[in-house]
């Protein structure tokens, strides 16, 4: 009797997606051929949307700092008039020393 060639199977592997070839008489993989590599790299467009949208956070940050920086100098030239004011009316002390306290 001639046998009829057996067919192999071809199954896409659930985890990976590679195809596996298996023959059903042996019950094991003939031949395995690896899944195409996926992409996960941005298009041109979307690379230079997230580019600019990063520079313009960045700039936003900048600019927010500069003015922070602005009022805590405003705020420094305050407090110093504000104890320069305090420290004139304050008559001169002569300043304690540690054998003055013995």
């Amino acid at each position: 009797m001639v046998q009829p060639k057996s067919k192999n199977l071809s199954i896409e592997c659930p985890c990976c997606g590679a195809l596996l070839a298996i023959d059903p008489e042996l019950g094991k993989v003939v031949s395995h051929e690896a899944p195409p590599p996926k992409r996960n790299a941005l298009d041109l467009d979307q690379a230079a949307a997230l580019l600019k949208e990063q520079a313009a956070r960045r700039e936003a940050i900048f600019r927010q700092s500069t003015e922070d920086m602005k009022i805590q100098s405003q705020l420094l030239e305050k407090k110093f008039e504000a104890a320069l004011e305090k420290s004139k009316d304050e008559p001169v002390k002569k300043p304690t020393r540690d054998i003055d306290l013995d």
